[in-house]
């Protein structure tokens, strides 16, 4: 059944250089930051991205499996070495504890990065609308806007102050 309200959004024929430019841009600092991570941060986005993959399933599932299955008694030539899962328990806990700090450390860093993200989101929202009031400043004098409409035209054109704006926001989250 076809649908007319889309339709294949056509193939681009190439991109700008401006957005190729700022493609280059984004994956260079990307790659620049990734050298820069310590060793420790390193490590800890590698145990984090194993932790978090299908192989570790597979091989938990694996030496739990046996460790449960032997210790159960269900493999005959293997003799029982942890009959009450103590010991399993026990390892289980402490890679727990090992795979969560290695976690938080691997978000906490993610977190930083995103903070970077919404800073810099903030400024070019802040710059563009500054350059849309600019704009539209340009277009009342050029058209000589009605005094009828000089309030809306007032309001439009006065810069956003981003300090007062955030404290607002923090007001209304308290509240």
């Amino acid at each position: 059944m076809r649908n007319d309200l889309t339709y294949k959004t056509p193939l681009p024929e190439g991109m700008s250089p401006v957005l190729k430019r700022n493609i280059q841009a984004l994956v260079e600092r990307r790659r620049r930051e990734q050298a820069e991570a310590t060793a420790q941060q390193k490590l800890a986005d590698s145990i984090t991205a194993f932790a978090g993959s299908m192989r570790f399933v597979h091989l938990h599932l694996a030496a739990f499996g046996f460790w449960i299955v032997a210790n159960l008694g269900w493999i005959p030539w293997v003799t029982a070495w942890d009959p009450t899962f103590v010991v399993l328990g026990m390892i289980a806990s402490v890679e727990a504890i090992f795979l969560s700090t290695f976690v938080l450390i691997s978000q906490n860093r993610m977190a930083a990065e995103t903070g970077k993200r919404a800073d810099l989101d903030l400024q070019i929202s802040l710059l563009t609308e500054h350059e849309l009031t600019k704009v539209a400043d340009v277009l009342a004098r050029h058209l000589q806007i009605e005094s009828r409409s000089q309030a809306d035209l007032d309001e439009a054109s006065r810069s956003i102050a981003p300090e007062r704006v955030l404290v607002k926001i923090e007001e209304m989250n308290l509240r």
